[in-house]
């Protein structure tokens, strides 16, 4: 996917254009941690992989600042299942 992941802190969000429509991964900061509280995608975008690769660009952000995840979404948790090379990153 040519789009990036982006770091929007002024809503607290992980967010993903695609087509002039955004998917994104709502968050709440601790000190140690990024909490991602909720993810969306538009309707018109869902069944393509946008929510994953939203989820996969937001996990590399979190990295590359230190921090660690916690998956307050059902949608983040199954990705860090399925995902063993994010599972570093669990709180």
């Amino acid at each position: 996917m040519a789009a990036m992941v982006r770091d929007n802190k002024e809503q607290n969000r992980f967010e993903l254009e695609v087509e002039g429509q955004i998917a994104f991964a709502n968050y709440r900061l601790t000190p140690q941690a990024v909490i991602i509280t909720h993810t969306e995608t538009p309707m018109v975008l869902r069944g393509r992989g946008i929510a994953s690769e939203l989820v996969k660009g937001a996990l590399e952000l979190i990295r590359s600042d230190g921090r660690k995840v916690v998956a307050g979404c059902s949608f983040v948790a199954v990705y860090l299942r399925r995902h063993p090379e994010y599972r570093d990153l669990a709180a």
